[in-house]
């Protein structure tokens, strides 16, 4: 039992974090100007500063989906490469110069975004713009670009290309997310280094979601994003080609749509392969769905449960069971082999100071296998942000410090140091020896594979940078990968066996 002023007992221990996690490279502005390739472009995800408090290893689980699939839409005559700078190889190339580069721009790390651009832009490159931040502030990204790319960039991708070859770029570009879903072309995961990830295998089935929170991104102005589901068939022969053990769905929502998930669960089934994906806790409404999951392979889910309070979840607009009968639902997800990776904001305006300790205790209770914390961040263009700028509670506009570990608006019931000091612990609570071992599996067979992945996800963060930076990410997860793999599959013959009956579950995931 957590007393409600113990995160604030004494001083949170200050975490060490390597320069190289903090820090991007150095661009040499007096760099010679290098010749440009013509018909090669380079695709750039730029660097973000790490939180000390989380886990370096969730930078690298699995890469983003959305380069690899602007990637698949370049015509054959051209050349593409892909830099992503959080995998710490240095500067992007620029030997040869590329003729397009082209930089996906979120709101934390938009200042480097845009010092990559500039860089590109004076050495005689095209640089296209796209990605969420560039949709809600286009006039803050477009003194950086020579194009924008303004919503769906696997349409806009292809037209970008052909209109810099014809030499009649446009300023911007703009297309929705309402075409046929079915027409997406499969990512091209061969421009990436594959030892350098937990899993190439990112996977999107869907787009999308049922809810509409005021804080998340998807209530951003001018973003609409109807629920669009690809053929199961599409979706099972890309965790073919891809040839890995283990898929992350990073679908916003997974089961938004219940009859589709089922099917999408039978294609899955015959492959004996292991997968995790994001879902809201109303997909426990129907436990056939839950053992249709683990008979497919899942061993994860990442839950948004943002908060323990139905007032909180009301004032978000988000469409959600009642708090109260969450640890009834986890125990149906944990009932049938599956982890539980719980999400949860801080510093919603009915949260008062005990809202960290009584977090802790829940998930401690509830035998949650990991959890990740978020401090409520109000993104441009939304609704919250909409309202604490009316509200005169916004700080300030300093976009690098909007990355949900830093409290940028003032809380209704505490101060914003003391916002960031309860984020802190609630993190260095749940990362500790005891909670780890708290919150265990009851099947002991499962417990060393949980506490060798719990400690290499939650302990190791003084090694991580080192994995990375050598390339030794995929190396060292692929036993503890298979190794659940393995196990799923003989848990899931058993499973196939039983009647209709939870059984206790026994599996370790490999992405919480």
């Amino acid at each position: 039992m957590f007393a409600a002023t113990e995160p604030f007992l004494r001083p949170i221990e200050k975490r060490w974090i390597p320069r190289a996690m903090t820090t991007p490279p150095v661009l040499d502005t007096n760099a010679p100007t290098e010749p440009i390739e013509p018909q090669f472009a380079l695709l750039i995800n730029p660097f973000y500063p790490k939180d000390a408090n989380a886990s370096f290893g969730r930078h690298v689980l699995t890469p983003t989906l959305a380069l690899t699939s602007f990637a698949a839409t370049t015509p054959e005559h051209w050349r593409i490469d892909y830099f992503d700078e959080n995998l710490l190889d240095g500067r992007p190339p620029f030997r040869p110069m590329p003729q397009v580069v082209g930089i996906t721009v979120h709101l934390t790390f938009a200042r480097r975004a845009f010092e990559l651009a500039d860089w590109y832009r004076a050495r005689g490159s095209k640089v296209i713009l796209g990605g969420l931040h560039v949709l809600s502030c286009p006039d803050e990204c477009a003194p950086h670009a020579n194009a924008l790319a303004l919503g769906d960039g696997v349409q806009l991708w292809p037209r970008i290309l052909r209109d810099i070859e014809n030499d009649c770029l446009q300023p911007r570009y703009a297309a929705t997310y309402e075409n046929d879903y079915f027409d997406d072309p499969a990512p091209r995961r061969s421009i990436l280094p594959r030892h350098s990830f937990l899993t190439t295998t990112s996977l999107i089935a869907t787009r999308g979601c049922h809810n509409r929170c005021g804080f998340c991104y998807l209530a951003t102005d001018g973003l609409r994003m109807p629920y669009r589901m690809r053929h199961p068939q599409q979706v099972v022969e890309e965790f073919k080609a891809d040839d890995q053990p283990y898929a992350v769905f990073v679908d916003n929502n997974l089961g938004s749509r219940r009859d589709y998930l089922h099917e999408l669960c039978a294609a899955l089934r015959p492959l004996n392969k292991i997968w995790s994906a994001a879902v809201t806790i109303d997909v426990t409404d129907d436990p056939s769905l839950i053992r249709n999951m683990a008979l497919a392979g899942c061993t994860g889910v990442f839950v948004g449960f943002e908060s323990l309070s139905d007032d909180n979840l009301a004032a978000a607009h988000k469409k959600t069971p009642k708090t109260s009968d969450y640890a009834r639902r986890v125990r149906i997800l944990h009932d049938h082999g599956i982890q539980v990776n719980g999400s949860f904001v801080l510093g919603f305006d009915h949260d008062r100071k005990d809202v960290f300790s009584r977090t802790a205790e829940w998930i401690e209770e509830n035998r949650l296998e990991c959890a990740t914390f978020h401090i409520l961040t109000p993104y441009p263009a939304t609704p919250l942000f909409r309202q604490m700028e009316a509200e005169d509670r916004l700080l300030h506009r300093d976009w690098a410090l909007y990355d949900t570990a830093h409290a940028v608006f003032q809380p209704k019931h505490m101060t914003p140091e003391e916002l960031e000091h309860g984020y802190a612990w609630i993190y260095q609570r749940l990362f500790s020896h005891a909670s780890i071992w708290r919150r265990r599996p009851q099947d002991w067979q499962a417990v060393p594979l949980y506490l060798a992945m719990s400690y290499l996800y939650k302990r190791s963060n003084r090694f991580w940078h080192l994995l990375i930076k050598h390339d030794l990410v995929n190396p060292v997860w692929k036993p503890l990968v298979e190794m659940t793999r393995w196990r799923h599959v003989r848990y899931r013959r058993q499973l196939a066996q039983e009647a209709f009956t939870a059984a206790h579950g026994q599996v370790v995931s490999a992405g919480v």
